[in-house]
């Protein structure tokens, strides 16, 4: 048993990979690109916004959160995973590990609420344009966002500080990253508590997120069902699928590996796939996705490259 006096100095080990010697310089150099495309894919999208004051609106502010978030949970997992990788060492601090699983939950939480955000602003935007500058102005954008992040940061240092009544009893974890189901279990005590508020953030994070997109996406599809333009129509369309593919994808990534995580009939290595997936093909697939499939964005990329290109 460790005692909560102790914790700063205790050093956890997380579950290895488990890969023969001849696969961890491939592993390694797959992980390590994988991370990298990653990184210059969504700086690639801030870079782009950030750069382009065609692209200062509401709808490329809200979506300039994405990319940022994306590249955030990609770091957290690969500078461990490509470190213990690379040094066939798993050890971690239990401060690190629950700064890691800070992050980690942060960032899954941040998906949602930016998505949400992101529908409210496609909502007005089509359901109300005369009014649309009015409501999504500075101001407002500036609440919006600063709420939005404000509400997930409260809610997750919430779920972190119940931590800090629970003495430890072990030190092996049983998955490849520290989130809070897996700290769980390194508890002596029963951590009731603990899994009730992490149950009720998880519902109250897809509940909402969910009600938001299916409450704004009939609205838009009634709109676009009696607007007879069909130039509206098909730029409604086209920037709702899009959101709604990435909303889609982020559900399938990140709802599985926790109920996963839950049921005691799932695999351990099928959880611990899953428990990484959603650090991986959410910022792989979110910024390509934006990135080909938004035209403005798609075009002030490609007048950007071919400058380059022509400097060269």
């Amino acid at each position: 048993m460790y005692p909560n006096g102790s914790v700063c100095s205790l050093v956890l080990t997380l579950h290895s990979l488990e890969l023969p010697e001849t696969s961890i310089y491939p592993a390694f150099i797959f992980g390590l690109t994988t991370y990298l495309f990653i990184l210059l894919c969504n700086v690639t999208i801030v870079v782009t916004i950030c750069l382009n004051r065609n692209l200062h609106k509401p709808m490329y502010i809200l979506l300039l959160n994405m990319p940022i978030n994306d590249a955030m949970g990609a770091t957290n997992l690969f500078s461990q995973l490509l470190y213990s990788i690379w040094s066939q060492d798993t050890s971690i601090s239990y401060p690190a590990c629950l700064l890691q699983g800070f992050i980690v939950h942060l960032y899954g939480g941040a998906s949602y609420v930016i998505l949400t955000a992101m529908a409210f602003d496609r909502y007005i935007a089509i359901c109300s344009p005369l009014r649309y500058g009015a409501i999504m102005n500075t101001n407002n954008l500036v609440k919006i966002i600063s709420g939005m992040w404000l509400f997930n940061f409260t809610v997750i240092i919430v779920l972190f500080s119940l931590f800090l009544n629970y003495k430890i009893c072990q030190t092996h974890m049983t998955d490849l990253i520290c989130y809070n189901p897996s700290i769980m279990k390194l508890m002596c005590e029963d951590t009731k508590v603990n899994n009730i508020y992490g149950l009720f953030t998880l519902v109250l994070y897809h509940i909402l997120a969910f009600s938001v997109v299916a409450f704004t996406y009939i609205h838009i599809l009634i709109a676009c069902v009696t607007n007879k333009k069909s130039d509206t129509k098909n730029k409604a369309l086209q920037t709702c699928g899009t959101h709604l593919v990435v909303f889609l994808f982020l559900e399938f990534s990140t709802l599985f590996p926790l109920v996963a995580h839950r049921s005691e009939s799932v695999p351990a290595y099928i959880r611990r796939m899953f428990s990484i997936t959603v650090f991986v093909f959410p910022p792989l697939v979110n910024p390509l996705v934006y990135g080909f499939k938004t035209k403005e964005i798609r075009q002030k990329i490609l007048t950007c490259f071919k400058r380059k290109i022509h400097s060269v």
